[in-house]
């Protein structure tokens, strides 16, 4: 699966994790473990000689993006149209979800013989949240438009009356199946595409963060048997809400994951990870020409500049003296160019993967990412040179 099928197919953290297994089934090596949790998954790469001095060589990225999450009794009517009333997931930008061709898409649960089955599926019916025409707003272009989340937001669904939401979820289950509860969230229906003049960019949805994804799964396929390090790849669920579930990189997934690989090879567990090395692979902000005033001077990372390296004095990132290093002799070794991002000190920072796990586990981590325009737009721009650069870059670490 190339990138921007990849981009397409993965509407919601499920299908991420579909998408990834896709691709991690290409692997012509073998060794490779897969454990699942809830839009979350794990693949580990065990080694042809475990032993107990072995260590990880652990990638991490997340699965989940900003989204308009459809909630549990979302039909409202209003002007003779059926509308679908979401609830913000993380912090999208309000505004670029209007006017747009918005599909849904997400994880079903039924009863079936007495169980509890999941389908995730992805609906090919197309709505829209229109925004309010000039003339009714004429003060939009001098003041902005402000978003109200819980008015502004329902999404056009239909003309039809008497109608509700679960009926058509109940259409996509097998037949005799009675609908428990849903997961579903409206995505960007247009695909992604290259851009530029020299097709050098990439336009799509939720770059931030399957761009990692793609690249730390793409990576891992490609990776041979290792001698006696083990690989793994992490992708989390739920990154945008602060991480702090069962699926997330708070939670307790990856520690239980490692403990029963160290079992496996024979190693303390303390011992593996305090000589071992997390990559947290993160979306980072790209300089705007026609915002330069947004970046620390000396700190402005560029589109196809190289992979970014980002650093907190907070720790708002994970990065410090010794990983740093470490990426950098990386780097090298990849031939691949890098750039550093330290956010204004006038301006709050936000965070990643990277601290929860690093401060969970004792791992030294270094906080990367390719950087990207519009970041959490529903339409975002990154550049095929970078995401290529950060491919490299995985597949040196995993090698």
């Amino acid at each position: 699966m190339d990138f921007l099928d990849f981009l397409n197919f993965s509407v919601t953290p499920y299908h991420t994790v579909e998408g990834i297994k896709a691709l991690l089934s290409q692997s012509k090596a073998g060794g490779l473990k897969v454990w699942e949790r809830g839009g979350a998954l794990i693949a580990v790469r065990m080694p042809k000689n475990a032993c107990a001095d072995f260590k990880f060589r652990i990638a991490l990225a997340h699965t989940d993006f900003p989204a308009l999450k459809i909630t549990p009794n979302p039909d409202c009517r209003a002007a003779g149209i059926q509308t679908l009333h979401p609830e913000i997931y993380g912090s999208p930008i309000y505004t670029s979800w209007l006017d747009r061709d918005l599909g849904y898409a997400g994880i079903l649960a039924y009863e079936a013989d007495g169980r509890v089955e999941t389908k995730v599926f992805r609906s090919d019916k197309v709505v829209r949240i229109p925004q309010l025409a000039v003339h009714l707003n004429r003060g939009v272009n001098q003041d902005g438009l402000k978003v109200n989340p819980q008015t502004d937001l329902n999404a056009l669904w239909t003309a039809r009356e008497g109608v509700k939401f679960v009926d058509a979820l109940k259409k996509e289950l097998p037949e005799g199946a009675e609908l428990l509860d849903f997961d579903v969230q409206l995505f960007d229906a247009q695909p992604a595409q290259v851009g530029g003049l020299d097709d050098e960019w990439i336009f799509s949805g939720r770059l931030d963060n399957l761009s990692s994804c793609h690249a730390i799964a793409t990576a891992l396929t490609a990776a041979p048997v290792p001698e006696k390090d083990c690989l793994v790849a992490a992708f989390f669920n739920n990154e945008e809400i602060g991480s702090e579930t069962r699926e997330g990189a708070a939670g307790n997934f990856l520690k239980s994951v490692l403990e029963s690989v160290s079992s496996l090879g024979c190693a303390e567990l303390a011992d593996a990870l305090s000589s071992s090395l997390a990559l947290s692979i993160d979306m980072a902000h790209a300089e705007h020409p026609n915002f330069v005033q947004k970046h620390d001077q000396n700190h402005a990372p560029v589109l196809g500049g190289g992979i970014v390296l980002k650093t907190n004095s907070q720790k708002r990132y994970a990065s410090d003296v010794f990983s740093n290093a470490q990426f950098k002799l990386l780097c090298r070794r990849a031939g691949v160019a890098y750039q550093t991002f330290v956010m204004r000190n006038d301006m709050p920072c936000g965070s990643t993967v990277g601290p929860a796990v690093s401060a969970a586990l004792g791992i030294p981590t270094v906080d990367i990412g390719e950087p990207m325009l519009s970041m959490h737009s529903i339409r975002e721009m990154t550049a095929k040179k970078d995401h290529q650069g950060m491919i490299a870059l995985v597949s040196t670490f995993f090698a």
